[in-house]
């Protein structure tokens, strides 16, 4: 029954106002308040200091307070130049970090421009579509075959994401996942399953991203091949195991399309596979093996062999390049330069995509940069040493094993506070890298540990674009994500712990 027409005279009602939903802080907001809040705690934390070894690194049981070296104005001036000294802030002999001091670098330069770099070389990666035809290609090749293609997808996002941190270039390849993984029987959450596990296992696992295990060597004082062994095997496991539990799902729907935990829109049932993408240039086949070229050489680089060929004090071999990020920033201009040229994009559009990719990390380094920011406050006034021998105690009787699961654990929430893995590693690492030493085991250990608290936070937390633009994107609701994806939290979280704590155990 039809209500009656409003007079003319009236005026329709209005639309009740949409709800505003609430959403988390960004990095810079997360990090702004941390900065003042470090900032008010230096004046109530006393002063500190350790007695530091041959090589810089605290010696245990050697703490003592020491009066407060600031004045207010000086504490004031901290503050106002906190981001200043987290760029290329410079300390000095008796430790003080200031812009216009002498002495040993202190700020994040040299990791800023690396991201600045590896920007540049992602973008223009993108910019010849090599990639996004790559995975076209590789999606429709095994179409007919579905498990095939759900373990395709996710390898190759696996090993995007321990390499370079693949998360956020997800995003443009529902497109052609979901409407594949439809058309062969299985239901919506597979894809997103085989997209965003695929990649966040990488993540969580990373050998040599650079946004992760890069920006956290740097923190902590060592190279980015420190540890890859087990971060390795670790990433391999891994990658099977979320594999599996995805394959184990898919199967189930299939067989049982009422099991789906998404569900079936109208016409997913009837979805079909779609003509067969354009073959793959010349150019664009050349651009992939560039890429892969480039990644390579860089872990070659990276890696300290004579260290794990021979052992730790072991002297470097000749053909060994140790690299670090003013090297690896270099080698990333040059191979983005290529990678342009190679793709034929022309000096035009090269220049741009050098300038654009450039311009979209630049937030990541700015992250980096405040939470260095954050380091020098502390390290200016004092406090960095007190608040590591206020933990020593924790760290002091604990077994190697033990700790690597603690580092494990602690860096689970500070992964949802601050949803930059950048900004978390700057921030983290100048506390919990030193624990290591107390705890007689290998730094290297910390940066796995936190690497992966911070990956297996982001397969989950509602405050990434990864999870929420993903699911969007498949029309899937996060409730539903959360009945997915908790079997395998759990299973990942008990892996985890095992491998810090074994390689704990073998690194001391």
């Amino acid at each position: 029954m039809s209500s009656p027409e409003a007079p003319a005279d009236v005026a329709p009602a209005e639309e009740p106002p949409a709800p505003r939903t609430k959403s988390f802080y960004s990095s810079y907001t997360v990090l702004a308040i941390v900065t003042v809040a470090i900032w008010v705690l230096a004046f109530i934390i006393p002063s500190g200091r350790y007695e530091l070894d041959a090589d810089g690194r605290p010696v245990q049981g050697t703490y003592e307070e020491v009066p407060s070296p600031l004045s207010f104005w000086e504490r004031v001036q901290d503050l106002f130049l906190s981001p200043v000294n987290g760029l290329y802030g410079v300390q000095d002999s008796d430790g003080f970090v200031s812009p216009d001091a002498t002495g040993e670098l202190f700020g994040s330069v040299a990791v800023f421009l690396f991201v600045l770099a590896i920007g540049v070389f992602v973008s223009m990666m993108m910019a010849s579509g090599a990639l996004d035809a790559a995975i076209a290609r590789l999606a429709h090749r095994l179409s007919s075959r579905g498990w095939l293609l759900i373990v395709g997808i996710m390898v190759v996002f696996s090993l995007l994401g321990t390499v370079e941190g693949f998360a956020e270039e997800t995003l443009g390849f529902y497109g052609v996942v979901v409407p594949l993984v439809l058309a062969l029987g299985y239901d919506r959450m597979t894809a997103v399953g085989a997209i965003i596990v695929g990649a966040g296992v990488g993540v969580l696992a990373s050998t040599v991203n650079p946004f992760a295990i890069g920006v956290a060597s740097s923190a902590a004082g060592v190279s980015i091949g420190d540890g890859i062994e087990l971060r390795a095997v670790m990433w391999v496991v891994l990658t099977a195991v979320a594999v599996g539990f995805v394959l184990r799902y898919a199967k189930r729907v299939r067989t049982s399309p009422e099991t789906s935990l998404s569900g079936f829109l109208p016409g997913d049932t009837t979805t079909t596979v779609e003509e067969s993408p354009p073959p793959m240039t010349r150019r664009q086949v050349a651009v992939l093996w560039w890429v892969g070229f480039t990644f390579l050489f860089m872990i070659y680089a990276i890696i300290p062999w004579s260290s794990i060929i021979e052992g730790p004090d072991a002297a470097p071999y000749a053909w060994e390049l140790g690299w670090y990020f003013g090297e690896l920033a270099a080698w990333f201009i040059v191979a983005a330069v290529v990678c342009g040229l190679i793709g034929g994009l022309g000096e035009k559009k090269l220049s741009e995509t050098i300038s654009a990719g450039a311009g979209d990390f630049v937030s990541a380094g700015l992250v980096i940069v405040l939470a260095r920011g954050v380091a020098a406050i502390m390290n200016n006034a004092q406090i960095t040493d007190t608040v590591l021998h206020s933990m020593e105690s924790i760290v002091t009787g604990t077994t190697a094993a033990v700790f690597g699961i603690l580092v494990f654990v602690v860096n689970l929430p500070l992964a949802f506070l601050i949803p930059s893995t950048s900004g978390h590693a700057t921030l983290a690492m100048p506390i919990m890298a030193p624990l290591a030493d107390f705890a007689g085991t290998d730094r290297s250990i910390v940066i796995t540990a936190w690497a992966a608290a911070s990956g297996w936070m982001n397969l989950w937390v509602p405050t990434t674009a990864v999870i929420m633009g993903g699911l969007a994107l498949a029309k899937v609701g996060y409730d539903k994500w959360l009945r997915f994806i908790w079997p395998l939290l759990a299973i990942l979280a008990v892996l985890i712990c095992v491998f810090v704590g074994v390689g704990a155990v073998t690194s001391a």
